[in-house]
């Protein structure tokens, strides 16, 4: 089995919100939107609760800090693949 390591060009660069979705822009360009309902805390919080998050694990997570929205996310498993032989 391997491992796989996030890229210095897959760090966090902006995250942004639609009324159901959590969309984290990349430095490399890329875009991870994934449904709010994933983190119920984020869904039931207000915009200004939502935008309050901060950048952490060395750029590749990110942190929701309040007691009420208190929510990590970390970019490693949405944008680490290791996918089969032929199935990249």
């Amino acid at each position: 089995m391997s491992t796989s390591e996030i890229k210095p060009g897959e760090g966090v660069k902006d995250v942004n919100f639609t009324e159901d979705a959590l969309s984290v822009d990349l430095i490399d360009g890329r875009t991870i939107i994934v449904p709010l309902a994933w983190y119920p805390r984020l869904l039931h919080a207000t915009p200004e609760q939502r935008n309050n998050w901060e950048i952490c694990g060395g750029g590749y997570g990110l942190h929701w800090p309040s007691e009420t929205t208190h929510t990590d996310f970390s970019l490693n498993p949405l944008v680490v693949h290791d996918l089969p032989m032929g199935m990249k």
